[in-house]
């Protein structure tokens, strides 16, 4: 070897020691404030520092307990209009006794945190990737401190933690994304629109979607064969109605100030308004919904396959889609703002996602959604102007960030963009795509 390739090893070497140590820095810095972070999560929770508004973790004390009583009889809540969730539902909600040594509530708290903790060790691993950032992993920190307590008083951190699993995975393994995306699919519905933008051909695509269709129907005829009960959130949903934090209910809290006669009462598990002219809006907030997803099959149709996307697309459709339908949604429940954190999040750890500025709009929107509840959840019962004012910033900043997500994620897929790899996040270019690059490359 000669002095002037010694030199070269030892430089690159050096590189890599140097890149090591920062990684190393930026993986113990992000623990810090993690832990930082969590422990004032948990003093809230256990009631050390009580914030302004109701106690948030009455539900896990009293409804979450409740149902794990009827569940452990062998059925799911059949007579409880409030069970409004998919079979593997009972799996948090039954989870606690794991910990059969600690009191109910304590327990879900502890698997929570256990949760976040790998949700962040999987940011850390993802953001050493090719093509990746730890920017992803900031978010996650950041976006379940903002929601406050209410992000451990509730079990969607869990589903978000599934989500961003199924897409970390979905490159390299895409049976295990199917299978992941099926199970969350199961806990709260929505992550089946993490598939909004998957690719249809390819052997890659195949097992996704057949995987995905597999565990589904598996895991649903499981739950259905061991205890009565298991599809009946599927009609407790139908007949509710608009609820307070919603964006349609920003009509209302401004007509209550006009004479108008309707009220607040608690309605399906959460405060609804009831009223007069309530059914119309409800049912306007359906069709925008609506107008949601033919906006989401319109883009679908026009991008084709998606074989040769980019390789953020899959996540940024996904983080769009789920994106759209919470905040066209009858109701926007607080814990609703983790399902869109853990997808920005995702986006975020993608360098070549373009949902940049609409994941920072979300992140605002999850730190006002801790103002509107539930420190200020009062005014917002009472549709008091700053009631009214901070749920008109936090819905205003989500239709922002949806238009936003719209038009990135619809210019990423145009005509005239440039062909990359699968829409699978970090997946290899298909052969066809290489020769189709270096035809380019040869004729210019």
């Amino acid at each position: 070897m000669t002095s002037t390739d010694s030199r070269t090893g030892g430089a690159q070497d050096a590189a890599r020691h140097t890149a090591a140590g920062r990684l190393a820095q930026s993986s113990a810095a992000a623990w810090a404030v993690w832990a930082a972070t969590r422990a004032l999560l948990l003093l809230c929770v256990f009631r050390v520092l009580v914030l302004p508004g109701p106690d948030v973790t009455t539900d896990v004390a009293g409804i979450y307990r409740g149902w794990a009583e009827v569940l452990r009889s062998g059925t799911f809540p059949l007579d409880d209009v409030t069970w409004q969730y998919p079979p593997a539902a009972a799996l948090p909600v039954l989870a606690p006794d794991l910990l059969p040594f600690l009191p109910y509530a304590t327990a879900f708290f502890v698997l929570v945190l256990v949760v976040d903790a790998a949700a962040l060790g999987l940011f850390l691993r993802a953001g050493r990737a090719p093509g990746h950032r730890r920017t992803g992993a900031w978010a996650w920190i950041a976006g379940v401190a903002l929601l406050g307590p209410t992000s451990y008083a509730r079990y969607d951190l869990m589903v978000a933690a599934v989500a961003a699993a199924a897409l970390f995975a979905a490159a390299r393994r895409p049976r295990t994304a199917g299978a992941l995306i099926a199970c969350g699919a199961l806990l709260k519905v929505w992550p089946v629109l993490l598939l909004t933008g998957a690719p249809l051909r390819g052997r890659r695509a195949r097992a996704l979607w057949s995987n995905a269709a597999a565990w589904a129907a598996g895991l649903t005829l499981a739950a259905v064969l061991a205890a009565p009960g298991a599809l009946s959130f599927v009609t407790f949903q139908r007949d509710r109605g608009t609820e307070v934090e919603s964006l349609g209910a920003l009509v209302l809290h401004v007509a209550r100030h006009a004479g108008w006669p309707g009220e607040v009462q608690l309605h399906y598990g959460s405060l609804e308004f009831l009223g007069p002219g309530v059914p119309l809006v409800s049912a306007l907030a359906l069709a925008l919904t609506g107008a949601a997803l033919a906006w989401l099959v319109h883009w679908r149709l026009r991008a084709g396959p998606l074989a040769h996307a980019g390789p953020a697309v899959l996540c940024d459709a996904a983080f769009t889609a789920v994106l759209l339908f919470t905040t066209t949604s009858r109701v926007i429940s607080p814990q609703y703002l983790l399902w869109l954190v853990g997808l920005a999040a995702v986006c975020l750890t993608l360098r070549a996602s373009r949902q940049g500025l609409p994941a920072v709009l979300v992140l605002l929107a999850t730190g006002v959604t801790l103002l509107e509840f539930p420190v200020c959840f009062a005014d917002v019962v009472t549709s008091s102007a700053r009631g009214i004012a901070l749920l008109a910033l936090r819905n205003g900043l989500l239709v922002a960030a949806c238009l936003l997500a719209c038009r990135r994620l619809r210019a990423a897929t145009g005509r005239g963009r440039a062909a990359g790899p699968t829409g699978l996040p970090g997946a290899r270019p298909s052969l066809s795509a290489a020769r189709a690059a270096g035809t380019r490359a040869t004729s210019r």
